[in-house]
């Protein structure tokens, strides 16, 4: 099931709901909770995606057209991981649920970032298997090839 996660994200990105601005904000004011409760410092983009570029990598940054490997782990705010990819992964970042194209973006070869996406730069309200609705991701990535 390793990776099964990034491939339903490719099926539902463009069907995900649009969260009204009071959903927006109780996401916020979750993930603002969790980064205070384990002491993280994050940058918060308009998106509502919380990142912290431990590595940013070397070389050019990573195009939206580009093909990227990368291993990953994923969990919930619970700490309860539903995926972690110690093998690489590869796909094209345009394939990618949006907090991953947003970060990868920001990335070159060998970058690295710690990222917390709301539901709506996931999975929104697709019922995954370990994934519930609505679901705010953590997400830990390393990129390893870029071409």
């Amino acid at each position: 099931m390793k990776y099964l996660y990034l491939c339903i994200g490719i099926l539902f990105i463009t069907s995900c709901k649009t969260y009204s601005e009071e959903n927006l904000s109780a996401f916020d004011t979750e993930i603002k909770n969790y980064l205070d409760d384990k002491n993280i410092d994050c940058k918060r983009s308009e998106s509502g995606l919380y990142y912290d570029i431990t590595d940013p990598g070397e070389g050019p940054k990573i195009q939206y057209t580009s093909i990227v490997s990368f291993t990953y782990s994923g969990s919930l705010l619970s700490g309860e991981i539903f995926d972690m990819q110690k093998d690489p992964v590869e796909f094209e970042v345009k394939e990618l649920i949006g907090a991953w194209k947003e970060i990868m973006l920001e990335l070159k070869n060998g970058g690295k970032a710690f990222l917390i996406a709301p539901p709506s730069l996931g999975y929104g309200t697709h019922d995954l298997d370990d994934i519930p609705p609505n679901s705010i991701l953590v997400f830990e990535l390393e990129i390893l090839d870029v071409k």
